[in-house]
C-alpha cells in the first residue's frame, strides 16, 4: 500500500526530500547530484524570492514506512497572469519503477492543482527558468550536468501511461573545442564589431563586475528570453538574490560581456568548468570533504566546460554577436585544456540559437521534455 504525505517545508524535511533523489541514483555513473543546500534554499519559501509570486506543495510517497517517491507542485502566478493561463507545474519528481507509486504521486499533485482552480498541469519545471526543467527522454548514457535533470528511462513511460503528452522539447549539444577559432567566426566577429560599434569587456574583479553590470546582466536575460516557453521574468528581488549566488562563483576568464558604443550591455556568455565529477564525489554535501572536490572542480580539474548561459539583446539577435562571444572565449578554453563544451538546454524550435554550433564539431547528445495534462 502506498501512503502519500504532505511535507512541511522545514529545513530537515526539505533535506530528506532532496536526499531521496540522491539515494535513488546511488551508483549511477551518469547522475550528477545537486548540492543539498542549494535545493533546500530553492524549495524553502523563507529563502527563495520566487515565492513572492509562487506557491508550492511537496509530497512524498511511502511503502511500509520507506520513501519510494517525491514530487513538488507549484503555481507561478506571474507566468499565468502574463499568458492568461491557469497552469500548475510539477517538478523535483523522482520515483521507483512502480506504477502505483507514480500514479499516487501525480494524483496528489493533480488534486492539489484542481483545488487551486488550475486547468492544466505541466512539467517537470521549476519555479522559474533558473531551476532545473525538462524530463530526460534521450541521452541516458551521457554524463549529466549541474544545470540539468537526470532521470531513469522508465520515467517517460510512467508519464505517458498517466495521460501526459509532450508539450515542449529541449535539445543539448556537445561540442569539441577547436584547435583554433573557426575562420568564419573570426570574420563575422570583426564585421560585427565594426558595423555595430561593439566591443568585448573582461573583468578580473568580482565586486567590480557585480557593481557595474550585475543588474544589467539579469535585465538582459529577461529581454533575451522573453517569449520563450513558460519564461518567468526575474524580479528585482530575484536579481539581488542571484547576483550574490552566481557572480561570486564564476571564473571571470570564462565570462564575456559585449557592450555597445554607449557601454550598454547587449550580449553575455557565461561558462564555467564542468562540476559534474566534483558533485558526484561530493554526493551533494559540502562537508566533511565535499568542499574539497567542489573547489578542485571550480579550478577546472577536468576536460569539459559548461556553457551556462548565452544571452543577446533582441535587437542584436541573429546578427553575429555570438561569434564575438566565442572569438573571445575559445582561446581561454584552449589555454585551460578544455576538450569539450556542453550547451545548456535549448528549445528544439530555437533555430537561431542552434545555428551558432554549425561551425563546430558537435553532436546532439540529450533531449528533454515538458509534459502536460488537462485537469
Amino acid at each position: 500500500m502506498i501512503t502519500i504525505k504532505t511535507i512541511e517545508p522545514t529545513k530537515s524535511n526539505l533535506k530528506a526530500f532532496t536526499q531521496f533523489q540522491i539515494d535513488l541514483y546511488d551508483g549511477n555513473p551518469y547522475y550528477v547530484p545537486p548540492l543539498i543546500s542549494d535545493d533546500v534554499a530553492t524549495l524553502d519559501p523563507a529563502t527563495n524570492p520566487a515565492f513572492d509570486f509562487c506557491e508550492s506543495v511537496y509530497f512524498m510517497a511511502y511503502r511500509d514506512g520507506k520513501p519510494v517517491g517525491r514530487v513538488a507542485g507549484m503555481i507561478n502566478r506571474q507566468v499565468n497572469e502574463t499568458h492568461n493561463e491557469k497552469n500548475a507545474r510539477f517538478g523535483f519528481i523522482d520515483f521507483i519503477d512502480d506504477h502505483e507509486v507514480s500514479a499516487a504521486l501525480m494524483k496528489a499533485v493533480e488534486d492539489w492543482a484542481r483545488s487551486k482552480g488550475m486547468k492544466k498541469l505541466i512539467g517537470p519545471l521549476g519555479f522559474t527558468d533558473l531551476d532545473h526543467e525538462g524530463m530526460l527522454v534521450e541521452g541516458y548514457e551521457e554524463l549529466s550536468t549541474m544545470a540539468t535533470i537526470y532521470n531513469y528511462p522508465y520515467y517517460t513511460e510512467h508519464m505517458e501511461r498517466l495521460g501526459y503528452k509532450k508539450e515542449s522539447d529541449w535539445v543539448e549539444f556537445l561540442m569539441t573545442v577547436p584547435d583554433k577559432i573557426p575562420d568564419k567566426y573570426n570574420r563575422i566577429a570583426e564585421i560585427v564589431k565594426k558595423k555595430y560599434g561593439l566591443r568585448v569587456l573582461k573583468y578580473k574583479s568580482r565586486s567590480r563586475i557585480k557593481k557595474e553590470y550585475g543588474r544589467a546582466l539579469f535585465h538582459l536575460i529577461n529581454e533575451a528570453y522573453d517569449g520563450l516557453y513558460q519564461y518567468s521574468h526575474l524580479t528585482e528581488r530575484q536579481i539581488d538574490y542571484y547576483i550574490d549566488i552566481y557572480l561570486g562563483l564564476l571564473n571571470l576568464d570564462l565570462v564575456t560581456l559585449i557592450v555597445d558604443k554607449d557601454n550598454k550591455l547587449v550580449g553575455v556568455g557565461i561558462s564555467m568548468p564542468s562540476m559534474s565529477l566534483a558533485l558526484q564525489k561530493s554526493k551533494g554535501r559540502m562537508f566533511p570533504f565535499g568542499w574539497w572536490y567542489l573547489l578542485k572542480g571550480l579550478k577546472g580539474a577536468n576536460d569539459r566546460v559548461d556553457l551556462l548561459l548565452v544571452a543577446v539583446h533582441p535587437h542584436y539577435q541573429n546578427k553575429g554577436v555570438n561569434a564575438l562571444l566565442f572569438q573571445d572565449l575559445i582561446p581561454y578554453y584552449q589555454a585551460k585544456g578544455y576538450k569539450y563544451a556542453e550547451s545548456n538546454p535549448e528549445m528544439e524550435t530555437n533555430s537561431k540559437v542552434q545555428s551558432q554550433w554549425e561551425y563546430f564539431d558537435y553532436r546532439q547528445h540529450r533531449r528533454r521534455r515538458s509534459f502536460a495534462k488537462k485537469l
